[in-house]
């Protein structure tokens, strides 16, 4: 017997366990040592029936991804071969579910007659994350358990199901406190003992009968449930699987869906989709900050500020756990950010996402004060006030004098030099930059800015907290605007010269969300609002004329009811007449001569620049790894996640017609944001990438 399964009678049931920890992923060893167990307790006449579950701390978490597309993943058996076994056996089989069930981990629970779980477990088809749908029988098992509606909202959505959740749907048929096998055991033996006929899933179509006489109609809910998939193929592969298991018979549905699953494991998009999963886990591995740097105890967390982004953060720190006691200058401001959260979480009940009791704990977390000494015994203090070093400057004093030994003070700053605002304490090594995304609440992304005396336990810190409060954290260096916010001044360089010269803001947001962003520059600036930018602007002494003089009028956008956009009904854009008149009349007074503006141009010159300030990062060591740049802008500025990031997207776009055309825009706008990265022109020219680049450790 392989030491990746054991088998065991309890009586007259076949206990078989599967134990590959941490988290049981089904390798191809994995795979070949569940099939031998299995064909033995199939073949064993003392067995009466057969408990399948998972040693350590969960069951089968999934497929292993490492796999996808090798050799390995082909081998026999396959999870198919696997499921096929369990459904030839007659005897009564349960899967006895702890922690997860998740992907190719429940597809395998699918194979038994029943399923039973551990309370506070978890269940879900998560592929869509990787640019796929389920391929092993999930899109025709889900539907005849749930109905095709719930199937595919589960399949699309990707999201974990706690399985209370999942008892009433229908996918488990019993939830146990605790003593899970000893359960899971009794219920098996109870099962033979009933003598009654068990029914394999794939036999049964009581919840898909009433859609076969009209499966088109389906069409409807596909429409409705991918609507938001914005190019990416998955989600639409998803909805025509699911319609097959109402169109064909098991087989054939099975055959489609491994067709499909196929077709998209070998496309560029769930390779691109791939390499975030796997980029994500990389960026916590932090140069410095070793598995031996243990991170400080954090319990209690200050966040100063109420307003938007200092509700968002404190709501982040809530939902994680944490207790957070929040500080403004005045108690009218307080309760003013205080309501303003109170109602943020009712949205969130209203929709069904949080439970009214949930809201309530989360509530009783959060306590307000307008004294910097109710922080005093915090653990970790984050400041989310004006963007102004004299500011920043005033609060790190107050809070160098109050804070506790060994507390960490945090920033949330965009832009600033983290180093400069350490210096206005007497513990720079407990000081560091957390710049949170609006609204902090819903983004994911967390830039953790390490300054230079920054204490690798301090960085430990952040990340665990980040991570808690369900952020998706990356370290970065200090330099202005940090990676996410420097690239993006790379990319935004030649946004007015496109106006002026000829693009309409209609045009540069439709060439990006052709692309595949959510919107397009001009949408994001209407939405964030335009003032926002222009008081930057002042505060640096620069000006961008069109943006500008908007702003000057009071038309800041969508809140306003216009902006580079009207707002006729408060939310959807409408081409505005006067802001063309604006872009025209100040061209004229430039004598920029208007001509037409490919959707080719305009990607090259906002998208190429971008791409070249990403070498020039990872030249400086401000990044890590190029794969951080794609973590940072997929979470936190909406880069397609069907393209990778924009790093691993230019590697398989080419680099060297990217250099080629980077060379021809410097020479004809004479600008220095054209200037091409030693970096990424030696890529280039070496026929190298940054795949190669971060492999090889540089």
């Amino acid at each position: 017997m392989s030491d990746l399964v054991a088998t065991r009678m309890e009586g007259d049931i076949a206990v078989v366990t599967i134990d590959n920890p941490p988290v049981n992923a089904l390798s191809h060893a994995l795979r070949t040592a569940i099939h031998t167990a299995l064909e033995r307790a199939k073949g064993d006449s003392a067995a009466r029936a057969i408990v399948l579950t998972g040693a350590g701390p969960t069951f089968v978490a999934g497929a292993e991804i490492k796999e996808f597309g090798s050799d390995k993943a082909k081998a026999d058996p396959s999870l198919p071969d696997l499921i096929a076994l369990l459904e030839s056996i007659d005897k009564p089989t349960v899967a006895a579910i702890h922690g997860t069930a998740l992907g190719g981990g429940l597809e395998l629970s699918f194979g038994c007659h029943y399923r039973v779980a551990l309370a506070g477990s978890k269940v879900g088809l998560p592929e869509i994350n990787l640019g796929l749908i389920p391929g092993a029988g999930g899109t025709q098992r889900m539907p005849r358990l749930v109905g095709p509606e719930r199937a595919l909202d589960i399949i699309v959505s990707g999201k974990p199901i706690a399985v209370e959740t999942a008892l009433k749907d229908g996918i488990v048929d019993a939830v146990f406190e605790s003593e899970l096998v000893e359960n899971a055991v009794a219920f098996a033996r109870a099962k033979a003992d009933s003598g009654e006929t068990t029914v394999h899933i794939r036999d049964r179509d009581d919840k898909i009968v009433e859609w076969k006489d009209d499966p088109d109609r389906f069409d409807t809910v596909i429409a409705e449930k991918t609507k938001k998939s914005r190019g990416l193929d998955a989600p639409v592969a998803a909805g025509k699987a699911v319609k097959a298991a109402l169109t064909m018979g098991i087989d054939d549905g099975l055959k489609f869906e491994r067709n499909q699953f196929l077709r998209l494991v070998t496309g560029e998009q769930s390779e691109a989709q791939r390499h975030i999963f796997f980029a994500q886990r990389e960026a916590t591995k932090v140069p410095g900050v070793g598995k031996d740097v243990k991170p400080r105890t954090v319990k209690t967390i200050g966040v100063i500020g109420a307003g938007t982004m200092g509700g968002g953060i404190a709501m982040s720190m809530a939902n994680g756990g944490y207790d957070v006691t929040i500080l403004e200058m005045n108690r009218e401001a307080l309760d003013k950010g205080l309501d303003r959260i109170s109602k943020t979480y009712d949205i969130s009940v209203k929709r069904g996402s949080m439970t009214q009791d949930a809201k309530a704990k989360r509530m009783a977390r959060l306590s307000g004060t307008t004294s910097y000494d109710d922080l005093s015994d915090c653990d970790l203090i984050i400041e989310a006030v004006f963007e102004d070093i004299g500011v920043k400057e005033d609060v790190f004093g107050k809070l160098d004098g109050i804070a506790k030994d060994g507390a960490i003070l945090a920033s949330n700053t965009s832009y600033l030099d983290v180093d400069r605002i350490a210096g206005f304490t007497k513990r720079p090594d407990d000081v560091l930059g957390t710049h949170f995304f609006s609204p902090a609440n819903v983004m994911k992304l967390l830039e953790i800015v390490r300054g230079e005396k920054t204490a690798p336990d301090v960085v430990a810190t952040a990340l665990e907290v980040g991570k808690r409060a369900g952020k998706v954290p990356v370290v970065v260096g200090v330099c202005h605007g940090f990676v996410g916010n420097r690239m993006l001044e790379a990319r935004s360089a030649e946004a007015e010269d496109l106006l002026l010269e000829g693009a309409t803001p209609a045009q540069v947001d439709k060439a990006f969300r052709d692309f595949g962003w959510p919107m397009g520059p001009y949408q994001m600036s209407d939405l964030a609002g335009i003032d926002i930018g222009w008081r930057k602007r002042q505060a640096r002494g620069e000006r961008a004329e069109i943006a500008d003089t908007l702003a000057e009028q009071g038309d800041f956008g969508q809140k306003t009811g216009k902006g580079y956009y009207s707002y006729e009904d408060g939310r959807t854009p409408v081409p505005r007449g006067e802001t063309q008149d604006i872009i025209e009349r100040v061209a004229k007074e430039k004598g920029v001569e208007r001509r037409d503006i490919s959707d080719e141009e305009i990607l090259e010159r906002t998208l190429y620049p971008m791409i070249n300030e990403g070498a020039k990062i990872l030249e400086e060591g401000i990044a890590t790894r190029p794969s951080d740049i794609d973590v940072v802008w997929v979470y936190g500025y909406g880069f397609p996640v069907g393209k990778g990031g924009p790093m691993h997207w230019a590697d398989r776009h080419g680099l060297a017609k990217i250099v080629e055309r980077l060379e021809h825009w410097g020479r004809e706008t004479g600008k220095d944001v054209y200037t091409v990265s030693p970096l990424l022109k030696t890529l280039a020219g070496e026929g190298g990438s940054f795949a190669e680049y971060q492999k090889q450790g540089a």
